[in-house]
């Protein structure tokens, strides 16, 4: 049952998400709804499409997972390693500078890297199904972007090497937050667990 509802999540989650990409359709839902009925509706939407993931992929993890493959214990080094500049990444979409003018996208690499790193550490089919979808969603988002003709964001200001080593920082603080107290406590995994 949790695998289930972690697919319903994934249906709508990254599904409203993808409609960011198609933007005639959203202009055309935001002409007939308003913007900011739109933009509720999409949190609402991604809300609970966040909220039934995790509640899925929790009882489907209670329930015992479904083994395909079984990693090499040295992946599992390799995903932590290549956590952190996955977190840096998505915090230098928002403190922008040189990281930012460089990759254009650094959330959407942030979430590739973070999204391959986990299918790397877990063998599981719904890990798979997981962290397969946000990759599929990430590759698909950024080749998007190259036929768009907006990149659908708020703008943000760029600044320079300042703001790219604020976002290390900040980066290296919420690695150390996510491994050492968020994924152990709600996930329920320590990072170098088994």
């Amino acid at each position: 049952m949790g695998l289930l509802v972690m697919i319903l999540g994934l249906v709508l989650f990254p599904g409203v998400h993808l409609l960011t990409t198609r933007r005639e359709l959203r202009a055309s839902i935001v002409k007939a709804m308003g913007e900011g009925a739109y933009k509720i509706v999409y949190s609402l939407v991604s809300i609970a499409g966040l909220a039934l993931i995790i509640w899925g992929f929790g009882h489907y993890r209670a329930a015992g997972m479904i083994p395909v493959w079984t990693p090499p214990t040295a992946f599992k080094h390799i995903t932590v390693a290549l956590m952190l500049p996955a977190v840096i990444l998505v915090v230098a979409s928002y403190i922008r500078g040189r990281i930012y003018t460089t990759l254009k996208h650094p959330m959407l690499a942030g979430v590739k890297l973070w999204a391959f790193a986990h299918l790397l550490a877990n063998g599981d089919l719904g890990s798979i199904i997981l962290f397969g979808s946000f990759l599929g969603w990430a590759v698909y988002d950024r080749i998007s972007l190259k036929y768009r003709t907006d990149a659908g964001a708020p703008p943000i200001p760029v600044g320079g090497t300042t703001n790219d080593l604020i976002a290390i920082a900040v980066g290296v603080i919420a690695y150390l937050a996510l491994a050492f107290a968020f994924h152990p406590v709600v996930i329920g995994v320590p990072v170098m667990g088994a």
